[in-house]
């Protein structure tokens, strides 16, 4: 085993040390940079640039409390943009290392809330000398649009079931309703709580201290944070060596690190054929033994096809696209259970139902358990109570049952835009859709009739999965976190994708098993398609270029947010009565 300084090269994205005993004190690093996806690059088994996920991610530090040959971890913090659910299940790993005698300490240039919270699990926090920290308290955004659309001419013509809903606010109101404000705020409040909860209890504060560090915290050097208890030491990169021998009483010996990213199919660019062979190529995801399956459903809640990027250049979960995933499921014998990993707003309330249909279909064959990741709302927990057991995450967020539906009316602004519109109808319906009007009375009555119809047949879902579910008390669109949702059965179990994988595990007696992600890769076709397929059939259709400027000047936590909520709106073109939450603008 070699011993190295922090200022040998370090491998990018994650590594994690392995080696043996040696009179030094043995720490394995792992480092953590961007973003950590929930599930594997579709194109990455050609490309070979193969990361970590969440999961890899979190079972790879699990297995550092088992290594006898280390004494204590050492997790840098790399430009890592980290969610609060990430550091949550992150947290669990990071747990069961000091549980197991090992020290862990986090490092990071600069402390943010989420950083702040993955420090709750560490023995030791250490900031970079000079670096800052920031902690003013968990704040959120909404963005009320009837002014605007009515300045351009736009009316949004909405209904919505369910009293707390507020899917149609955005766009409908110039300000949140009573019934939204106490459901948005009772949210905030557990969100706020579980927050507390977890970095008073792992930093040892009082809740007076906590107040007190928020007071200080929203820009603070290393001399305020380690006064208010939220940082241990400020110490310059090329001095942790003797800053971790202090520690340990001896001299650091880093592990030699073992890349989790590498692999991937490599090309032999001396074979003039082998370019041509890869063309035709099919990327296996088959299971080869005992093995559990996590199916995906992120993103809007869509008919057909799932997407990579929508109009605005978000993910969405096609209703086809999983059923088909579903049959092959089925018929995969080695397929011992499936996880669906749900993190979705909702979308369309046909969509969930078939999805729902489908997961009904696939318990008859194999134990189906879902996992929570930020959000399982509207229709994702539609989809949801279509398992046998539900895991969420602290912080996650489920609930939102109701629906809402209705249409754009432009008329105003066909008239700025000296635009004429004639309109002619055959049939006692066929105008009920009409661009240029809102609804009238009889419309909008059929309307609320054809969605209190979906509604029941949500909440019928909703009891068929949790039969010991209190409606009067979770319905109407009301959003719940982690602990009020534990509380309300909504959930079963606080816990993230790996603690339901190894529950189920357990369940189906399975010692030894692989874990495989579906929608599984996509083939080199589907990447040149995806790729050039806009450019090579005429310019493009979708809204991702033009809304760039947007883009930079919300930043990317803020078009995120609203990017889900402008693809909910967009299902309206097609579809008049959705299962979708309303998508808040979230600053932690």
């Amino acid at each position: 085993m070699n011993s190295k300084t922090l200022s040998a090269a370090i491998p990018a994205i994650l590594t994690l040390g392995v080696g043996c005993q040696s009179l030094a004190a043995e720490i394995a690093w792992v480092e953590l940079e961007g973003a950590l996806a929930s599930k594997p690059d579709p194109f990455a088994w050609f490309t070979g640039d193969i990361q970590p996920t969440l999961l890899d991610t979190v079972r790879g530090i699990e297995a550092l409390a088992w290594d006898n040959d280390i004494d204590g971890v050492f997790v840098r913090l790399k430009d890592a943009a980290l969610s609060t659910t990430d550091v949550e299940e992150l947290g669990r790993a990071l747990d069961a290392v000091r549980n197991s005698g090992k020290r862990v300490h986090l490092y990071a240039e600069g402390y943010g809330p989420n950083e702040i919270l993955l420090g709750s699990y560490a023995d030791e926090r250490i900031l970079q000398q000079g670096g800052a920290v920031s902690m003013p308290g968990l704040y959120m955004e909404e963005m009320f649009l009837a002014d605007m659309l009515g300045w351009l001419g736009v009316r949004a013509d909405m209904v919505q079931v369910g009293d707390y809903k507020g899917a149609s606010e955005a766009t409908g109101r110039s300000r949140p309703s009573k019934e939204w404000d106490e459901n948005i705020s009772g949210l905030l409040d557990g969100l706020y709580g579980a927050m507390q909860e977890q970095i008073t209890a792992g930093y040892g504060l009082s809740d007076s201290d906590f107040d007190d560090a928020l007071s200080e915290m929203w820009l603070a050097n290393g001399d305020r944070a380690i006064e208010a208890g939220l940082i241990d030491a400020e110490v310059d990169f090329p001095a942790l060596d003797a800053h971790l021998a202090q520690h340990y009483g001896n001299e650091i010996e880093w592990m030699d690190d073992v890349d989790l990213g590498a692999g991937g199919m490599n090309i032999d660019t001396s074979n003039p054929f082998a370019l041509f062979q890869m063309l035709s190529a099919e990327p296996d995801n088959s299971p080869r033994g005992d093995t559990l399956a996590v199916l995906h459903v992120a993103g809007t809640i869509i008919d057909g096809e799932s997407s990579a990027g929508g109009f605005t250049g978000a993910e969405s979960t096609g209703s086809r696209t999983i059923r088909r995933q579903i049959e092959m499921l089925i018929n995969e014998d080695d397929i011992r259970g499936v996880v669906v990993r749900i993190d979705s707003p909702g979308g369309s309330a046909i969509a969930s139902e078939v999805i729902w249909q489908g997961l009904q279909l696939l318990a008859e064959h194999k134990p189906v358990w879902i996992s929570v990741g930020s959000m399982a709302a509207s229709g994702g927990y539609y989809t949801a109570v279509g398992g046998s057991k539900i895991y969420m995450n602290p912080s996650s967020i489920v609930g939102s049952i109701g629906v809402v539906g209705g249409k754009y009316a432009m008329g105003d602004l066909y008239e700025k835009l000296k635009v004429n519109v004639v309109g002619r109808s055959r049939g006692p319906r066929a105008d009920l859709f009409a661009s240029d009007r809102v609804w009238n009375e009889e419309q909008r009555r059929l309307v609320r009739d054809r969605m209190v119809e979906t509604y029941d047949l949500f909440t019928e879902r909703v009891t068929e999965g949790r039969p010991n579910i209190d409606l009067s008390m979770t319905a109407e669109g009301r959003l719940f976190e982690g602990d009020r949702a534990l509380r309300l059965d909504m959930v079963d179990e606080i816990g993230g994708l790996d603690d339901a994988l190894d529950d189920l595990a357990a369940e189906l007696d399975l010692d030894d098993y692989d874990v495989l992600h579906y929608p599984g890769p996509k083939s080199l076709e589907d990447l040149i398609e995806e790729s050039f397929g806009g450019f090579l059939l005429g310019a493009p259709t979708d809204g991702a270029a033009m809304l760039q400027p947007v883009r930079a000047i919300l930043g990317e936590a803020r078009f995120n947010a609203a990017a889900g909520q402008l693809e909910a709106a967009m299902l309206l073109r097609d579809e008049h009565v959705l299962a979708v939450m309303p998508m808040v603008l979230l600053r932690r």
